[in-house]
C-alpha cells in the first residue's frame, strides 16, 4: 500500500470513529448532548482534531442523517424481488414503519429534527433520501402502468404516500397515538390502531 493509500485509509478510519462516537451519544444522550467536545472527548483526541473533517456539528449529523437513510434503503432494496408492484408497496410501508418504530432516535434524526436539513444548501445533496424516495416513485409508476393509482402525478402521489406514512410513524413515535387508542372500541393499544390505520389507508390506495 502506497503513503497516499495510507492516508486516505487512516482518513476515512478517524471520519468513521467521529461518526461512530457522535451516533452513539446522541442515540444516549440526544442530539443537544452530542456536542463537538463531548464527541471529542469520547474518542480521545481534540475538537481541533474534528474540525479537520467536519466543519461543525450539523455537518456530522447530516452524515449521519444520510447513513440512516441507507440503512432503511437498504431493508427495502430486496422487495425489488415481489412482482406485484402494489404488494411491494404495501410492503414498503410495513418495512418503513418497523423502522421508525425500532429507530425512534434516528427517525426523529432522518424526519423530524431541524438540524441536518440546515446543511443541505451547503452540501447541495441529500443522496441517500433521494434515492429512497426515488424507489417509492418508481414502485407508484409500476402500480400505475399495471392500472392502479390512476390519473395522478407519481411524483406527488409518492410524496402524499410518504407524508401519510411519516404523520402515523411520528404521532406513534412522539406519543400523540395515545389518547386516541385509549377512547377507541376497536383498539386496545397505540401499536393496534397503528396497524388498523395503516390497513385503512392501504384499503384507500386499492380504490384509486
Amino acid at each position: 500500500m502506497g503513503i497516499e493509500e495510507r492516508k486516505q485509509r487512516e482518513k476515512e478510519q478517524m471520519r468513521r470513529l467521529i461518526l461512530d462516537a457522535a451516533r452513539a451519544i446522541f442515540l444516549e444522550k440526544g442530539y443537544y448532548q452530542a456536542s463537538i467536545r463531548t464527541i471529542a472527548d469520547k474518542i480521545e483526541y481534540s475538537p481541533g482534531t474534528i474540525y479537520l473533517y467536519f466543519k461543525e456539528k450539523d455537518e456530522i449529523f447530516l452524515a449521519l442523517h444520510n447513513e440512516a437513510f441507507g440503512q432503511l434503503f437498504e431493508l427495502m432494496a430486496p422487495l425489488r424481488m415481489v412482482e406485484d408492484p402494489f404488494e411491494r408497496l404495501i410492503a414498503m410501508g410495513r418495512i418503513y414503519i418497523d423502522f421508525a418504530l425500532k429507530n425512534k432516535d434516528l427517525y426523529d434524526l432522518m424526519f423530524i429534527m431541524q438540524a441536518p436539513m440546515n446543511m443541505l444548501d451547503d452540501a447541495c445533496h441529500w443522496t441517500e433520501g433521494d434515492r429512497v424516495f426515488d424507489y417509492l416513485v418508481d414502485t407508484v409508476r409500476q402500480c400505475q402502468a399495471g392500472g392502479r393509482m390512476q390519473g395522478h402525478d407519481p411524483s406527488t402521489l409518492s410524496f402524499s404516500i410518504w407524508s401519510a406514512m411519516h404523520g402515523m410513524c411520528a404521532l406513534y413515535c412522539r406519543d400523540r397515538m395515545m389518547v386516541v387508542a385509549h377512547v377507541s372500541d376497536e383498539f386496545s393499544s397505540e401499536s393496534e390502531l397503528l396497524e388498523g390505520a395503516f390497513r385503512c389507508y392501504i384499503d384507500m390506495l386499492r380504490k384509486l
